[in-house]
């Protein structure tokens, strides 16, 4: 499971000091632009020199306890599935050992221009295969 941590700043913040509910979204897609460059894989090549990006389709997110000003979050992926064209990546937002927010996200490949479906590059969806019990390395 990946991890991407960041900071509260008061832009992300309502009047009130507590995070606005849409920032929620806002964090996971850091943690999963971190995430893919982890991997190897930048999002800006991929449009560039590929014509393909990966674009939000669907969201649920279950809000437990609010984040507030200059709290420090540590932001979760965790892909549970993962289709030829789409996956599903599971995301949870912690302050400390306090789960704040659940997410799950789907997200497909496109077509740059066309915005239309477009398999996931074979590159990445091998480096999100599990490694193989016994394989030597």
């Amino acid at each position: 499971m990946f991890q991407h941590e960041l900071r509260i700043y008061w832009e992300d913040t309502d009047a009130g000091g507590v995070v606005f509910y849409a920032n929620y979204l806002k964090f996971m897609e850091r943690a999963r632009t971190e995430w893919l460059r982890g991997l190897g894989f930048e999002q800006e090549t991929m449009r560039r020199d590929e014509g393909l990006m990966f674009v939000v389709s669907d969201t649920a997110l279950r809000y437990l306890a609010p984040a507030r000003l200059d709290d420090w979050l540590r932001v979760s992926v965790q892909p549970t599935e993962i289709g030829r064209a789409s996956m599903v990546i599971d995301q949870h937002v912690w302050r400390g050992e306090q789960l704040l927010t659940q997410g799950r996200i789907r997200i497909g490949c496109v077509d740059a221009l066309s915005l239309k479906p477009a398999r996931i590059p074979a590159r990445i969806l091998q480096s999100l295969q599990p490694a193989t019990p016994g394989a030597s390395t």
